[in-house]
Formats: structure tokens, sequence, C-alpha cells
């Protein structure tokens, strides 16, 4: 039952952060072109890519309903394959055989390289003493506070957009913005945290330790949601320049 639970609450967040990103990206770009979707789509086989070494080769078993909530829950709510199938059907009864045709083409193509990209990624982090860097009195999970900023990075890309393109009161727009940071810099410390539990460290003895793991694992995320805040409005400007 905990784990329907946890799926259906990843489901939740996956398909309302699926709708907020597609949104955004057509007021941006346009509907001329199924662009919302294919970016879902590329974007969540790149993340379940990636998360696939985090969350499944390199699990924390007291996390396997959090492990439901991400993989099946909000990865299977933020991509589509039923909105990619009927806008390519639009397009084919407008006419518009090309752009079908690139539209099929791109997104299978597309969506099959990210997820062999994403997982690339997520072995390469892992493959130097499986991911964790030994110390005198401890050990860094070098693998997974890289991920953890990869998914940071992605989200400062995200919110960067929604916070220009989404049509929302300013007060509602930073409650979403700092709950979602808040919420991802949670759950990534604690992640990294149960890890080091699971690897024979004890919490108790090194407590100041593990913080600290937290600590910088939200300093690194955070300074990663603020570079994908940067770009995002550099490419935003750059593209509205060539275009206005």
């Amino acid at each position: 039952m905990e784990q329907l639970i946890a799926i259906a609450i990843g489901g939740a967040f996956g398909a309302v952060t699926r709708f907020l990103v597609s949104t955004g990206i057509y007021q941006w770009l346009g509907r001329g072109f199924p662009y919302g979707t294919l970016a879902v789509n590329i974007g969540g086989s790149f993340l379940i890519g990636l998360l696939t070494e985090t969350l499944i080769l390199q699990r924390v078993s007291v996390f396997l309903d959090y492990r439901a909530a991400v993989l099946v829950g909000f990865m299977g709510s933020f991509t589509t394959f039923s909105t990619f199938s009927l806008e390519t059907f639009y397009l084919l009864e407008q006419g518009q055989l090309g752009k079908a045709g690139l539209n099929v083409a791109v997104s299978v193509g597309t969506c099959i390289a990210a997820v062999w990209l994403g997982l690339l990624c997520g072995r390469a982090l892992f493959w130097y003493s499986n991911g964790i860097l030994h110390l005198p009195n401890g050990a860094m999970p070098y693998g997974m506070m890289l991920i953890n900023a990869i998914g940071a990075l992605l989200i400062g890309l995200i919110a960067a957009l929604l916070l220009q393109k989404i049509s929302l009161p300013v007060e509602q727009r930073a409650t979403l913005l700092v709950l979602l940071i808040g919420a991802y810099l949670t759950l990534s410390g604690l992640y990294l945290i149960l890890f080091l539990i699971e690897h024979g460290f004890t919490f108790d003895s090194q407590t100041y330790f593990m913080l600290g793991i937290f600590v910088v694992n939200g300093l690194i995320c955070s300074g990663a949601i603020g570079l994908g805040l940067v770009i995002t409005k550099q490419i935003v400007f750059l593209f509205s320049g060539k275009t206005a």
C-alpha cells in the first residue's frame, strides 16, 4: 500500500511538472511543432537512464518506495507517449507529412539516444571505486553527489523557463520555486546519508561528517540550480533577440 501511495504522489508531481514544462516551452517556441512534448520526452529519457544507476543499481533498500515514486510515478507521468502519438496524428490529419515524419524520427531517435547518454553518464560517475571516495575518517559518495548536481541543474533550467513563461502571480511562482528547491535539497541529501549508513557508516559516531556531506550536497546543488537559472535566462534572451 505504501508503494502505491508513493507512486501516486510521484505521478501527481510528474504530471504537473510535465504540464508546466510543456506549456512554458510552447509559449516560448510556439505550437507549429510539438516542441513541448518532445522536450519532456527527451529530458525524461535522459533522466531515467541517469537515475537507473542511482536508484536501482546503487539502491538504498529503505528508499524502495522513493525509487518507485521517482521512476514509476514521476518519470511515468512526466514523459508521455500518448500525447506524442496524438500530436503526430494531428499533423498527418492536417497534411503536414514532413512534420509528422520529423516528429516520429526525432522523438524516437533522440529519446533512445538520451537514455543511452544517461546510462553512460551514470555508469561513468560510478566507475571509480563504485562512486565512493574513501577518506581517513569517512567516505565521499561523489557519484551520487554529481548526479544530484545534474538534477539540480535541470531544475534550475526548468524553473527559469517557467518563471519567465508561465503566467502566475509573483507569490505563487516564488512559493513553487522555494518548495521545489527545498524538497530536492532535502531528499537528495537524505538519500546520501542513508546510502552511507547502508555501506557500514554509523550516524551516531559520524554525525558531524554525515551532516557535513548533507551541507556540501546542498551547497553544490544550490550552485547548480543557480547556474541553470542563469543559463536559461541567457538562452531565452538570445533567442528573443534573434526573433524580435
